[in-house]
């Protein structure tokens, strides 16, 4: 079977977790979702309505690159908002494959007001992630609308996979 490594990366509420496990299943790897490996630290500053900065991410996605580094195929879902933590997911890791889930972030907002149960709450920790995002260039990344339904998401991620 041919390694896949797969970053599904994007804003909080785009829909990385669950477009992330319809992929994998599709894809018959298994899929990890980065919010689970966050510190409780980190869960305690976001339940308060605190942003993460640089310095907070820093264990997280070392941690996370250790799981691209012993698993021969995944489907990571983790926001990786700046190019700096997409480097640091790819050290040692160069057949790994970003998947840039965008969506506007009215689209994202209308989503995040129906969440339940998620660390992640409140209209100004999603407008700080939009504001750290940097995207990656289309060169870096597959880029997927995610203003379709979540089959239609699911179906162009695993078609622009087979391309690759």
């Amino acid at each position: 079977m041919k390694q896949r490594k797969i970053l599904l990366m994007g804003v909080s509420g785009a829909g990385k977790s669950l477009i992330g496990q319809k992929v994998a299943n599709n894809l018959g790897i298994p899929f990890f979702d980065g919010d689970d490996y966050h510190p409780k630290e980190n869960v305690k500053k976001m339940r308060q309505g605190t942003p993460l900065n640089d310095e907070d991410r820093q264990g997280w996605l070392k941690t996370l690159n250790q799981l691209f580094i012993e698993k021969q195929s995944l489907v990571l879902a983790c926001s990786a908002l700046k190019q700096t933590y997409r480097n640091m997911l790819a050290e040692n890791n160069e057949d790994m494959v970003v998947v840039y889930l965008k969506g506007d972030f009215d689209t994202i907002w209308s989503r995040h007001k129906k969440r339940d149960d998620h660390y992640f709450t409140g209209e100004r920790m999603l407008r700080s992630q939009f504001e750290t995002l940097e995207e990656p260039t289309r060169d870096e990344a597959i880029y997927i609308d995610i203003s379709k339904s979540v089959d239609d998401v699911v179906a162009q991620v695993v078609a622009a996979l087979n391309v690759e």
